[in-house]
């Protein structure tokens, strides 16, 4: 059978070449703030100009409250409704969510709402100090809804709805698991729809993670976008295995002694329950299944505690990379695996025959094992990993959606922290790429210290400024359509990356991190754009370091040199 190529850009799906989509952005409303050029195209093509306003303000006279709470986030936002042109924020937001960071700032997140149904997408965000003074206001608010007298009565059932929405995505009859269903306000192209917002999951050859808006009254599907994101009994024991590069890795397994008639004694697992509060590393064998209901297929076996055989070496990448990045984030951000609360980290291997493709499906991990030629199986990069499980972090945190700008700060995101984790080089997947991609001059998927040294598809290339090379520089930015490449996500994400790399080679990867962390887990909104991006991630220097100090600085002339000014 003749062996599938995938060109690199149509690669890692929603892991290192896919993500999640979202409505265009629009303005800022933030002080002496204008959208760039780019931005105001893909406003005037999406929304008006009352709809769906990014917030950005750092409060120059900041107000101090007793408590840090819903009530004074709501006086606040009252008191000065004209500057952030809200007419009624105590109705037009609902409960809050209050946090407090390892800095003692408190974040009061407010969803906005229409006669309590909530609109996709729209939070507003009251930062405060220690001493319970505002220090700034940020999120997306929607004029046009809460000025509209718009029915939140839905006429369609729930169940017809995701009926529409499963026949829409062609989901199989088995799904990983039932679809859900939200009522919210869902924003788009120039209307507000009373819609339900349906999550349709499945596996198998071509998997999904969709999300289908479908309108609540008429049955039409307004939207849709698929956000897969492409990169007892046991007791604890250690074994080793060999990586598919051949490095030697010191693992967490477990084992069991199983009885019976048909039992082999002690079985070992690629299963690492040594972590305490998290609940567990897990790996997972796909068999070449393309079967969706097979993930995540078998969990990784062995008569002994050394995994060396080549079917294995895959697994144990996966395995070993798993619990290198659950320990980054633990040990740089104190944050606890993927949601932050301990959930399981799932990897499954050998999945369907010579995928060259890794993902994200809003649960797991899953690596193809290339085609031998192309690439190699995915799993041996650890800043593939690290990228796959960044996707999930951003999940549990900003929430990016996966298209246009916000999209590609998703995958911008992804790729950073694959090279923070992956600490010798600012280069992503140069570990897989097989010796066809070599020879012919691909040696990684993506670079942030250069990132024209590649072109794009031919597809994308028309929509440029001619090059056909992955931008560095705001004027090199593809004005793409939704339908390719959920416009622009894995392309003109090389913008914010060579911003990071800018920053990072002036304060190290350490401090690079902590600052993009703080801007993704704080500040960031699920339809953030570039320049909402600038101000979050300048507004985590100042927080970490000093409003003037050298990392303020280098993070605003990260941005700068790439052309994101305001």
């Amino acid at each position: 059978m003749k062996k599938k190529h995938v060109i690199p850009m149509a690669v890692l799906s929603s892991a290192l070449l896919m993500g999640t989509v979202a409505p265009t952005q629009t303005h800022a409303i933030s002080e002496n703030a204008s959208p760039n050029a780019h931005a105001q195209i893909q406003q005037k093509s999406v929304h008006k100009d009352h709809d769906n306003r990014p917030i950005f303000v750092q409060e120059k006279q900041k107000e101090q409250y007793t408590k840090a709470n819903e009530n004074s986030a709501k006086a606040h936002l009252n008191k000065n409704k004209d500057r952030f042109k809200m007419a009624d924020p105590e109705r037009s937001l609902g409960n809050a969510t209050v946090t407090k960071d390892e800095l003692g700032m408190t974040h009061v997140k407010l969803q906005q709402e229409k006669n309590g149904v909530p609109v996709e997408g729209h939070q507003v965000v009251v930062h405060y100090d220690k001493e319970n003074k505002v220090q700034a206001v940020n999120g997306q608010f929607n004029e046009a809804v809460e000025q509209e007298d718009l029915s939140t009565n839905a006429s369609l059932s729930e169940t017809s709805g995701l009926e529409i929405a499963r026949e829409s995505v062609d989901a199989p009859e088995q799904l990983v698991e039932l679809p859900t269903s939200t009522l919210v306000i869902y924003p788009f192209q120039d209307e507000n729809y009373l819609a339900y917002k349906v999550n349709v999951n499945f596996l198998g050859e071509d998997p999904g993670n969709w999300f289908v808006y479908v309108d609540a009254n008429t049955g039409k599907v307004i939207d849709k976008y698929n956000a897969l994101m492409h990169a007892d009994g046991y007791q604890s024991s250690k074994g080793s295995g060999t990586g598919v590069l051949g490095d030697h890795r010191n693992l967490h397994i477990t084992h069991s002694n199983e009885k019976g008639v048909e039992a082999n004694g002690t079985d070992f697992y690629l299963y690492d329950q040594s972590h305490e509060n998290l609940d567990g590393i897990y790996t997972y064998d796909a068999q070449n299944s393309w079967d969706y209901s097979a993930l995540p297929g078998k969990l990784f076996t062995s008569p002994n505690a050394s995994f060396h055989d080549d079917y294995e070496k895959p697994a144990v990448d996966a395995h070993y990379n798993s619990e290198k990045v659950y320990e980054y984030y633990l040990e740089e951000h104190d944050r606890n695996s993927i949601d932050g609360e301990g959930m399981a980290i799932k990897s499954t291997v050998h999945y369907g025959v010579d995928y060259n493709n890794a993902f994200w499906n809003g649960r797991q991990m899953t690596y193809g094992d290339g085609d031998g030629e192309f690439f190699i199986p995915l799993s041996a990069g650890l800043d593939v990993a690290a990228h796959e499980m960044a996707h999930g972090v951003t999940t549990y945190s900003a929430g990016l959606k996966y298209r246009f700008q916000s999209g590609a700060l998703n995958e911008a995101f992804s790729d950073i922290f694959g090279a923070l984790v992956d600490e010798e080089d600012w280069e992503i997947g140069e570990d897989i790429m097989g010796g066809d991609a070599v020879a012919s001059g691909r040696t990684s998927l993506r670079s942030l210290s250069d990132p024209s040294k590649y072109p794009v598809g031919a597809k994308y290339a028309p929509y440029g400024d001619g090059n056909g090379m992955y931008p560095s520089h705001m004027d090199e930015y593809y004005d793409l359509p939704l339908n390719l490449d959920n416009g622009g996500v894995h392309i003109n994400s090389s913008i914010i990356n060579h911003a990071a790399y800018i920053t990072g080679e002036q304060i190290g990867k350490d401090k690079l991190g902590q600052i993009y962390y703080r801007a993704l887990t704080v500040y960031l909104q699920p339809e953030s754009d570039f320049s909402h991006a600038r101000q979050s991630v300048i507004q985590s220097a100042v927080d970490l370091y000093g409003e003037n100090s050298e990392e303020a600085q280098a993070t605003e002339d990260g941005f700068n040199q790439v052309g994101i000014t305001e």
